[in-house]
């Protein structure tokens, strides 16, 4: 069966044709594609669901190695909350 492992950065992709076995998993995707620098734990999803390294791939699956979070999703809403509070510079008029 055809799937494809992809990993994306900001401004680039990797992405790897794999064929595998009937029957293969997640697991066994990423352990075939040869990417070197992968973390035991990395999040990884199948057309953008999250999934665990069994689960059962089909044919033409997308596997998305996902980067780690830089933030926690909660304090960046808190940070942009206090950036659009915080008074900008006021014009003031004279006439």
């Amino acid at each position: 069966m055809r799937v494809e492992v992809i990993r994306a950065w900001p401004h680039r992709f990797e992405s790897v044709d794999l064929d595998l076995p009937d029957g293969s998993v997640v697991a066994d995707a990423i352990a075939a594609c040869g990417f070197d620098d992968l973390t035991p734990g990395q999040p990884l999803a199948v057309h953008g669901l999250m999934v665990e390294g069994g689960t059962a791939l089909r044919e033409g699956d997308r596997v998305e190695v996902l980067r780690p979070l830089l933030l926690d999703p909660t304090e960046a809403r808190r940070r942009r909350a206090s950036e659009e509070i915080t008074p900008k510079s006021k014009i003031i008029a004279t006439k």
